[in-house]
């Protein structure tokens, strides 16, 4: 027999309770649990000598147990005549001085300020089912009346699945009314416990009347998981509402990894308990092909602190390619934060050990043993040096970071997007600085310095260094110009459209002796983070503009001249729910383009860092860019979205592709000069070998 309402709009009909008892019987039917899930809280609140209205009483058991613990003033109503008749005959010889009585919640006959504490178990829920004008109204009489049958100092007691409207009108109406606003979350073992199948959580909302004083501050608590930890008090009510709804998404994620309906990857944060702020970040990547054995069921692998942005670590294919490697049938990713302090691996195994295992697999054998891996085997390094603010772009961190092996890096990190580093520069030990006064002989003992750099250490920058594969398939298609074997001494100008750490710009300065070079950088805040702390600056063959790049090259190509020898667009969009994520589609519509064609040399070159997830619209773009540049050579990225674009004013520059690795190798040959350090991993050759006409 089904038990269960057609629509939720039945929960608020009479009726339906009615017709729900007289087909149960006097069968106990406890929505949300029972005493033994919710006691540990209840009895925070109700205290012995309580008056206690319970609304919407049923045929729970819960005030039954309550009274048989010693809370035995209690007034139960119900709007269903078959229940108050069932539970009177049930309790009238054992429980004497409890009562029930056929009475509306939202019309009761009780004096003002009669009870110390009013107990709802679900009544909300099943009033206030939509959001329709009627049904918002008679939760409305609900709460008003809950509040005047309370003493002041009086706690409503609210148990509720919490959805989002239900939580809304909670904690807006008596937040509004001044009263102290608690929300407990139930503890999941005594649910376990009891046999409860709820995928949601339950919460106890606990709404404590009091007196109204102008200027005092509101009370909003998200009360700890146990008896030890601290409650978080919430600067507004859309903060407290959040953390209930991360709360109710965690347990449905918890609920779809059990039933094993959880796609290949499922991520979700932790946070701190007292600031709130996000401690961990979990991903969960099943392999399903990969068979258990008695130890391959799961495991926990954690990411030293800044290597968060690599793509084995920061993608979703790299994470899967680790949890194939790694062997497990289940593998943990978990990522650390920045603004947390993490004192070791054993601390971390300590406070993640019951956590973790909440999101194992299904079949997981008890006491079973979980590793817990790392790369490195420790935790990583990682420092903040600087914290500023962009008016464009909003928070950023300039931070110090260990990487692979021992070397140390910096990074231009803006926090609307974590898990990108805008900027890189890789330091070196002062005491091994390179450049003009260093031979390359010696340059071996600067490597070794530099792989025992400690963070403490002072640091310079190692501008040989470019961390994006982009900017190395950018600087290797200056081969393309005219006479590249001269190119590291002739005059070239060069124009590049972004600017973020420099590292671009100034590495075409200091390795193109004759490059005259402007960069165009439309947030003065990034030039200030490039001058301060990546080792930029400016002189006579380096100049900055701080305009937006559109209008730049707009004002450029009015004055009617080929300007540049090479014009280079490395730009991002701030639109992420664009298909293309560099550059912003202004910059590749064609009377902007035919702007940048203007402000070319007739030999020159415009080379493009193209990121477009969506292939339609690639073509799109591309074909765009063929209507003004005729000859378009591309250079993917390995391992990345990046697509790297040559393209040349005029179709008869054509270059033979069997001969472009060959030109590339004697550009490099030139820009490799005593004195200067190169980066071993940078052979323009390689990153030119798979460049094709499109």
């Amino acid at each position: 027999m089904n038990l269960l309402p057609k629509s939720s709009k039945e929960f608020s009909s009479s009726e339906y309770w009615e017709q729900f008892f007289r087909r149960r019987g006097e069968r106990a039917f406890e929505w949300y649990g029972g005493y033994l899930e919710l006691c540990a809280v209840l009895h925070k609140y109700i205290k012995p000598k309580d008056k206690v209205l319970v609304v919407g009483c049923g045929n729970s058991e819960l005030s039954e147990r309550l009274y048989d613990a010693g809370c035995q003033n209690l007034t139960n109503i119900d709007v269903s005549e078959v229940v108050i008749r069932q539970m009177n005959e049930r309790n009238a010889s054992q429980r004497p001085n409890m009562t029930y009585q056929l009475m509306d919640a939202t019309k009761t006959t009780f004096t003002d300020s009669h009870f110390q504490a009013v107990l709802d178990k679900g009544t909300l829920d099943a009033i206030l089912t939509d959001t329709e004008a009627g049904t918002l109204e008679t939760a409305t009489k609900l709460l008003t009346e809950i509040g005047r049958v309370l003493q002041c100092g009086g706690r409503y007691i609210c148990v509720s699945l919490a959805q989002a409207h239900v939580l809304e009108k909670l904690v807006t109406q008596f937040s509004q009314g001044g009263w102290m606003v608690r929300i407990h979350q139930v503890s999941e073992s005594s649910s376990k416990q009891s046999g409860s199948q709820f995928p949601l959580p339950v919460f106890v909302f606990v709404m404590t009347k009091v007196k109204e004083m102008p200027g005092f501050p509101l009370v909003l608590e998200m009360m700890p998981d146990d008896e030890g930890g601290k409650s978080v008090r919430c600067g507004s009510t859309n903060e407290l509402m959040d953390m209930v709804k991360e709360r109710q998404r965690y347990a449905l994620i918890r609920n779809r990894l059990n039933q094993n309906q959880g796609s290949p990857e499922v991520s979700l944060d932790l946070c701190d308990g007292v600031s709130g702020r996000t401690r961990y970040t979990f991903h969960v990547v099943d392999s399903p092909t990969i068979r258990p054995s008695h130890s391959n069921h799961f495991a926990i692998f954690i990411i030293p602190q800044g290597r968060e942005t690599e793509w084995l670590f920061g993608s979703e294919t790299g994470r899967r390619q680790l949890a194939g490697s790694v062997g497990f049938r289940r593998l943990l990713v978990v990522a650390l934060h920045r603004d947390q302090q993490y004192d070791s691996m054993e601390a971390i195994q300590s406070e993640l050990s019951a956590k973790v295992l909440e999101l194992a697999p299904p079949g997981l054998p008890d006491n079973q043993q979980v590793p817990f891996l790392s790369a490195g085997g420790d935790i990583g390094v990682r420092t903040v040096q600087y914290r500023g603010r962009s008016e464009m772009s909003g928070e950023y961190v300039v931070e110090d970071v260990r990487g692979d092996g021992t070397s140390y890096f910096r990074r231009l990190i803006f926090l609307s997007n974590q898990n990108v580093v805008q900027s890189e520069a890789r330091l070196l030990p002062s005491n091994t600085q390179s450049g003009q006064k260093k031979k390359r002989k010696d340059k071996k003992k600067q490597q070794k310095a530099n792989d025992n750099l400690d963070p403490k250490t002072t640091h310079v920058m190692d501008k040989s260094y470019l961390c994006c594969e982009h900017h190395k398939a950018m600087i290797s298609g200056l081969s393309l110009l005219h006479n590249p074997g001269v190119a590291s001494e002739q005059h070239i100008s060069v124009l590049v459209v972004g600017l973020g750490g420099g590292s671009l710009s100034l590495f075409i300065h200091d390795y193109f002796l004759g490059a005259q070079v402007e960069a165009v950088e439309i947030d003065s805040a990034v030039l200030d983070v490039a001058c301060r702390w990546f080792g930029f600056s400016l002189d006579d063959r380096l100049k900055v503009h701080l305009a937006d790049g559109l209008v730049h090259i707009n004002d450029l190509a009015g004055k009617g001249k080929s300007l540049y020898d090479v014009v280079m667009f490395d730009v991002d969009s701030k639109d992420s729910s664009l298909g293309m994520s560099c550059p912003p589609p202004a910059f590749v519509e064609k009377p902007f383009l035919q702007k940048v064609h203007r402000i070319l040399k007739d030999n020159g070159i415009f080379i493009l860092n193209l990121v477009c997830r969506d292939p339609d619209l690639k073509g799109k773009v591309i074909k765009t860019i063929h209507e003004v540049f005729p000859l378009i050579y591309v250079q993917k990225i390995e391992d990345e979205v990046n697509e790297i674009l040559f393209c040349r004013p005029h179709s008869g520059q054509t270059h033979d592709i069997s001969n472009i690795k060959e030109t590339a190798g004697g550009l490099e040959k030139q820009l490799r000069r005593p004195g200067m350090l190169w980066d071993e991993s940078f052979v323009l050759a390689d990153m030119l070998k798979s460049v094709q006409i499109v």
